[in-house]
């Protein structure tokens, strides 16, 4: 069991965010040395987290940031990102954001269609601009997690898949306000078998020498993010082996000179550092199950309801060799949905005890909502305690 402050807890209102600092510096001093090594660029995937505080921490390792929304370009301008390592992806982006990217050149867009990529470059052309973008497509390769984050298929709203690409390629010849800069790829999230990596560094070298055979050089291979973290043993695995994920690009993606390499991290980067903090409200005895309310509920972390995604639930109160007891670990909300987990053995738990609902770093204090009309939770760091 991590070393949860759980005394200085008990002053604090539940749920709440818990975010392990410590943790948060080594996973990104690990990213920065592992992707220095080879020169590759990283941008942070702020979707993940917006929390200020971890954003300022990454903000000062000086990775860049990759956006889907304009909020989001709002947000990272706020904490002090430099527009110059800024990208803007995205399936559905509103003239404004569009806009708001132009007013501060930002580094590239990441174009998902022909009628987008039309609309950029007439946006441009009425402010003066000219507009770097890269394609996004669809490599059509398989990655192994869940049909909810699978972005690469052929059929996907996501991207432009590669049946389309030179039409997409003629009409961009035409078009005087965007300039080329690169490929963009992205797979899927949550992806530990580094093979899919593989599979995806083949079809990016099969695709590079069809956009040089068509006189157009891409400066920039971005390969999106989605490696994954271990939700099953945070404990012992606190952190993902970003030193082989890195090298699979290094031997298996062909760069040429003058290419630059670039990543889109966001999970993998942030995904260990959160748990939800949350006190039992009531044991409850059914008929065949007994089930352990917690006042956290799918409001506060969102992802088992909507991916069907397995935290790890920890007693923070009871002593490891305390009795073991199965339980249905349930939240508040009025949906049968709002469950963190079946069967869990856990110690035994009475009202009042502390569970931790770990790896929430990603995708957690970012998607909350105020269904019911629920308190958004507050968020407090290990190095307040």
């Amino acid at each position: 069991m991590t070393n949860f402050p759980t005394e200085k807890f008990k002053e604090l209102k539940t749920p709440f965010y818990y975010y392990d600092m410590s943790l948060l510096e080594d996973t990104l001093s690990l990213v920065k040395k592992e992707s220095e090594k080879y020169d590759f660029h990283v941008h942070y995937a702020i979707k993940a987290n917006a929390n200020d505080r971890v954003l300022e921490k990454i903000r000062s390792k000086g990775f860049g940031i990759d956006c889907v929304s304009g909020y989001e370009i709002q947000k990272a301008l706020e904490v002090g990102f430099s527009p110059d390592g800024i990208v803007f992806a995205g399936v559905g982006k509103a003239d404004w954001e569009i806009e708001l990217g132009l007013k501060h050149d930002i580094y590239c867009f990441n174009v998902e269609s022909l009628p987008e990529l039309e609309i950029i470059n007439e946006l441009a052309a009425k402010n003066g601009k000219k507009a770097r973008v890269a394609f996004r497509i669809n490599p059509n390769v398989q990655a192994d997690t869940h049909h909810y984050i699978t972005t690469g298929l052929d059929e996907n709203k996501f991207g432009i898949s590669m049946p389309d690409l030179e039409s997409v390629l003629d009409r961009m010849k035409e078009l005087e306000n965007v300039q080329f800069e690169g490929m963009h790829f992205h797979i899927g999230s949550q992806i530990t078998d580094l093979d899919n990596f593989k599979d995806l560094c083949t079809r990016v070298n099969e695709l590079q020498e069809w956009f040089i055979s068509r006189q157009l050089f891409p400066k920039v291979i971005n390969v999106g993010g989605g490696f994954g973290i271990d939700y099953d043993d945070p404990q012992n695995n606190p952190i993902s082996d970003f030193a082989s994920y890195f090298k699979v690009f290094k031997d298996f993606l062909k760069l040429k000179a003058g290419q630059e390499l670039h990543f889109e991290l966001g999970r993998s980067v942030v995904g260990q550092a959160g748990n939800v903090i949350s006190r039992v409200l009531y044991v409850k005895e059914g008929v065949k199950t007994r089930f352990a309310i917690i006042d956290a509920g799918m409001t506060d972390l969102i992802r088992p309801a909507l991916y069907q995604a397995k935290h790890k639930i920890e007693s923070l109160s009871a002593s490891s060799d305390a009795k073991k007891v199965r339980y249905d670990v349930v939240g508040p909300i009025c949906e049968s949905s709002d469950s963190f987990g079946k069967a869990i053995d856990l110690p035994e738990l009475k009202r009042g005890d502390f569970v931790a609902l770990r790896s929430a770093g990603a995708y957690g204090e970012v998607m909350v909502s105020r269904y019911n009309l629920r308190e958004e939770p507050q968020a407090f760091y290990s190095d307040d305690f």
